[in-house]
């Protein structure tokens, strides 16, 4: 299978877009609330991005006037941005993969030379377990708006786009098993220590 090329942001924000016109601070929001359960970017990203992309004729953009606030402009998808993302939706998707600091931590306890270092590890891991809940608990608001009183099975049969819910759900399963693991080492840890406790008085 041939790939031609690595994930980009601004297949994210083509995507992102589908939904329709958005300004940039707005599609910051969108990215922070659902698209990073898949794809991370910082507003100083999307803004580099869209500048990008509006020069190569991606997007449109228009003035939008705003009385007590400042003018914002908001971003569209041009025929060219949408046949980009037709052309991207096409390509085979490379190979997901893991690349996480917290986990080459974990691989690192138990240095039979020196401190294991289980419980800075532990911090972190406690820490990866507050990160999981909050995103879980922004996941399922966001799916409770998207459903809006529907049914899941409803939605998915009526939705005039689906996708975004899709997306949503992997985010959901994705920091539950992130959560699971978590509290599965933190209770390892746990245990290692009190088995531990006994030998240390001796």
């Amino acid at each position: 299978m041939h790939y031609r090329g690595a994930m980009a942001l601004r297949n994210a924000v083509l995507a992102a877009l589908l939904e329709g016109e958005s300004s940039g601070y707005d599609l910051a929001k969108s990215f922070d609330a659902s698209i990073a359960n898949f794809w991370m970017a910082t507003p100083q990203q999307l803004y580099r991005e869209l500048a990008g992309m509006e020069a190569e004729g991606l997007l449109a953009a228009r003035v939008v006037r705003q009385e007590r606030r400042p003018d914002k402009r908001v971003f569209s998808l041009t025929e060219a941005g949408r046949a980009a993302l037709r052309e991207f939706v096409a390509e085979p998707p490379r190979p997901g993969s893991v690349r996480d600091e917290l986990l080459v931590k974990v691989q690192a306890l138990d240095d039979p030379e020196g401190d294991s270092g289980s419980e800075a590890v532990r911090e972190f891991v406690e820490e990866r377990a507050r990160w999981a809940r909050g995103k879980l608990d922004r996941y399922r608001r966001l799916r409770d708006r998207l459903l809006d009183g529907r049914s899941e099975d409803d939605h998915l049969r009526d939705a005039e786009r689906v996708g975004p819910y899709l997306t949503l759900l992997r985010g959901i399963s994705f920091e539950e098993e992130n959560l699971r693991w978590c509290e599965r080492v933190l209770a390892v840890l746990d245990a290692r220590a009190r088995a531990a406790r006994p030998a240390d008085r001796t």
